[in-house]
């Protein structure tokens, strides 16, 4: 068994309302010293097999068809051991 991360993040030339709404909120609540905040999501795959190339192949279309919109957002696939 094993067990894939898929993180899909806005594309850097597309707004994040929700970051920005993040980031003007944290000094409010005493955070300092962030800059800018992005906001994404994270998608936790575990997988029947290994994940060899077949099932990260199957991964990515997985992400390109249902986790990601890819017109305004990336994604980036890792295993976790």
């Amino acid at each position: 068994m094993a067990r894939v991360i898929v993180d899909v993040m806005l594309k850097p030339e597309i707004l994040d309302p929700q970051g920005q709404a993040i980031a003007r909120a944290l000094p409010r609540l005493g955070f300092s010293g962030v800059s800018g905040v992005r906001q994404g999501k994270r998608f936790e795959l575990e997988l029947d097999g290994p994940a060899d190339e077949a099932a990260l192949s199957d991964v990515r279309k997985m992400a390109e068809t249902l986790l990601a919109n890819t017109v305004i957002e990336d994604f980036s696939i890792r295993v976790e051991e």
